[in-house]
């Protein structure tokens, strides 16, 4: 069985990276975290544990029945550490068949912590007119949402919102979808792929209005999303170079965190990082899974398993 333990040997850089209430006292006295005003504080994050109770496909390194059991180690550990604000989900919760949900959110349901979930691209794969049902089914309040915890502003944004499978039938996004991803393909870029997304208009103005609505308010944001931006990849959004100028537009948005790239992946512009969590589906054996500590001038990444700890620079 994959236990705590075998977590924490996997991850031996993690120890480094815990944040104890008595070391944040100690290092406040010290003037090393926070300025007046901003209070540390921690949140966990999966992604893709892409579940369906089908055999396994070895060539393309998907175990997806074990993810259960994965999924249950997980919950395990995260619910000995108490002060976690919440635990997000970056998509890909199933990997085909309405009835995963069925098998996979009561292990979800163990957790002690507020969930928070975002859709990916095989949260869609069943017939389509069980489409319209997803949200409410993972408990979203919309496809596309934002949250705040101690002045920081999460913006999840929906990468399914203009795409091949998403939209539900006769949706004219389906047909927006099919000219952008012709248009790609067209132009020979890498991230031309069916199995990818973009963002609507109408989205996108929402997203660039809920930045600025941070700003007034004094706050920083980190965005949320399934699927990556930056850097060049395959598995990035269609149209990930308008949303990577208006982060870099945007100053106080700290971060970027995605998964749907089950290799993970990492890059910075500036002080702002784009992190790609590594997929918990793969791997027969071996999960993966992090927790973040958001300090004034630094995000620490404390991963398990095959999640790899980072800590990126905010100053």
């Amino acid at each position: 069985m994959f236990t705590r333990r075998d977590l924490l040997a996997a991850a031996p850089a993690a120890a480094a990276l815990v944040s104890t209430a008595a070391g944040t006292a100690a290092l406040a006295q010290e003037g090393e975290t926070a300025s007046a005003g901003f209070t540390p504080f921690r949140f966990g994050v999966i992604s893709d544990p892409q579940f369906a109770p089908v055999v396994p496909n070895a060539t393309a390194t998907r175990f997806y029945g074990n993810s259960l059991w994965k999924l249950d180690a997980a919950i395990a550990e995260l619910n000995q550490h108490d002060d976690l604000e919440f635990v997000v989900t970056l998509g890909d919760i199933i990997d085909r068949h309405w009835e995963s949900y069925g098998h996979i959110l009561p292990v979800y349901d163990r957790l002690r912590h507020r969930k928070h979930f975002l859709l990916g691209n095989h949260d869609y794969d069943y017939p389509p007119e069980w489409i319209p049902s997803v949200v409410r089914t993972v408990g979203m309040p919309a496809p596309y949402y934002d949250f705040a915890v101690k002045g920081i502003r999460f913006i999840v944004v929906d990468g399914n919102d203009v795409s091949t499978f998403a939209p539900p039938q006769d949706d004219p996004r389906r047909t927006l979808a099919e000219e952008r991803l012709a248009k790609l393909k067209e132009s020979g870029a890498e991230n031309a792929q069916s199995w990818n997304g973009s963002l609507s208009d109408q989205q996108f103005a929402w997203l660039e209005e809920r930045l600025k609505a941070a700003a007034g308010a004094g706050e920083r944001a980190i965005l949320l999303c399934h699927y990556p931006v930056y850097p060049a990849n395959e598995h990035n959004l269609w149209d990930s170079e308008r949303i990577v100028e208006l982060v870099k537009a945007h100053p106080h948005c700290l971060a970027w965190f995605n998964g749907h790239n089950h290799a993970g992946n990492y890059a910075a512009i500036g002080k702002q990082h784009f992190v790609n969590f590594r997929g918990m589906v793969d791997t027969p054996d071996q999960s993966c899974f992090a927790i973040v500590t958001i300090q004034q001038d630094r995000i620490e990444i404390q991963g398990f398993g095959r999640e790899e700890s980072r800590v990126l620079d905010l100053a």
